[in-house]
């Protein structure tokens, strides 16, 4: 069992032909934006802040890229699974 103290991450994998574009990446971020603590995305080395729609779009993450999901705050499950299934669902699209 994870500690109140450990962040939650997940390693999910790009699924809409778009990629985190313009409209993926707002919706993203208006579900990020409710977590009471850092939400980020990782590619690679980078590391930025998922709140922050400009930051998922420098990313230029696409079909098939691998994303790290880590939320800070355990407190954050519900928003952290929100977020997978926004991958999971290519955001709708």
């Amino acid at each position: 069992m994870k500690s109140a103290s450990e962040p939650l991450w997940r390693d999910v994998t790009i699924v809409n032909e778009l990629g985190l574009h313009a409209r993926a990446a707002a919706k993203l971020v208006q579900v990020a934006r409710q977590a009471s603590g850092k939400i980020s995305l990782e590619v690679e080395s980078e590391r930025i802040d998922a709140k922050q729609l400009i930051d998922i779009l420098t990313l230029a993450a696409g079909q098939g890229d691998s994303v790290r999901v880590i939320a800070e705050v355990q407190a954050d499950r519900a928003v952290f699974d929100q977020i997978i299934a926004l991958f999971a669902d290519g955001f709708g699209e």
